[in-house]
């Protein structure tokens, strides 16, 4: 039996467990030949067990504690090896309103709405059998789609928080001491943990917040996200590097650090 002909293969991320089981169930009904290698309640283990198990398709709860599906998404995308094998089938499961279904559909990846209806379910069924098939015949072509339709999901989503003014001082505490960092003057910005690191070219500096509430605060045509984990000044960056395998390394305007580049980003370096 040859790849075409193996049974397509299936991880569900969903952490309301009757839910998860009638989404199984109503799989194995409507697609009997499915396999479901998984079941997990949280984005860490759906990334964890996606790179293990590499399934062809991922139902991916939007809303989930710890990693949100979105950002598991991206997690597995940007850690998927780098063999040739097609990113998985992204189909959502979401209870999002109407903005946010639109922005599924427009970025070429399918949902279904919670509580889970057969019929619905039936139509993304048909639809991720014509996309397996087609990712089969397009070969290596079929990751630059796949990483295509995820950036325009992710830059597609509805905000999550009211946009306000930027950012213009970073205040980061050191001791018994709060130091004002101007953000014109950091290099970039990493997620360490529970914490970021504020990086300039004196020195660097750890605020408590998350990198995924210090973005909407902070201008991203003057920073560019490069890493679901790192921002960087774009004024700052010196080179992109490709090497021989396609990856990305920037070098930074007097700084000794290193940033790698995503293949989730490496859109952003073309030749003009």
């Amino acid at each position: 039996m040859n790849a075409t002909d193996m049974p397509a293969t299936a991880l569900i991320a969903e952490d309301e467990p009757l839910l998860a089981a009638n989404l199984k169930a109503e799989l194995q009904a409507l697609w009997p030949d499915l396999r479901i290698v998984a079941s997990v309640a949280h984005g860490e283990a759906a990334v964890q067990q996606a790179l293990a198990l590499r399934p062809q398709l991922l139902f991916l709860d939007i809303r989930m504690p710890g990693m949100s599906g979105l950002e598991a998404a991206q997690a597995i995308a940007e850690d998927w090896p780098d063999d040739g094998s097609p990113l998985p089938a992204l189909v959502f499961v979401t209870a999002y309103d109407e903005y946010a279904l639109q922005a599924f559909e427009q970025a070429a990846v399918d949902y279904v709405l919670k509580p889970v209806q057969p019929a619905r379910l039936a139509q993304t069924c048909a639809r991720v059998q014509a996309v397996l098939k087609q990712r089969t015949s397009a070969g290596g072509g079929a990751i630059d789609a796949a990483l295509g339709q995820l950036r325009q999901l992710l830059g597609s989503g509805p905000p999550t928080v009211p946009p306000v003014a930027p950012l213009t001082v970073i205040q980061a505490a050191v001791g018994n001491a709060i130091h004002l960092v101007p953000v014109a003057e950091v290099v970039y910005f990493e997620a360490a943990d529970k914490y970021v690191r504020v990086v300039t070219l004196e020195r660097e500096y750890l605020v408590r917040t998350s990198l995924r509430e210090l973005l909407p605060q902070i201008d991203l045509q003057r920073f560019w996200q490069v890493h679901r984990g790192t921002v960087v000044r774009s004024d700052a960056i010196a080179t992109a590097l490709r090497d021989e395998a396609g990856k990305i390394t920037l070098t930074l305007r007097g700084h000794a650090d290193r940033l790698a580049v995503s293949r989730l980003y490496a859109n952003l370096f073309k030749p003009m």
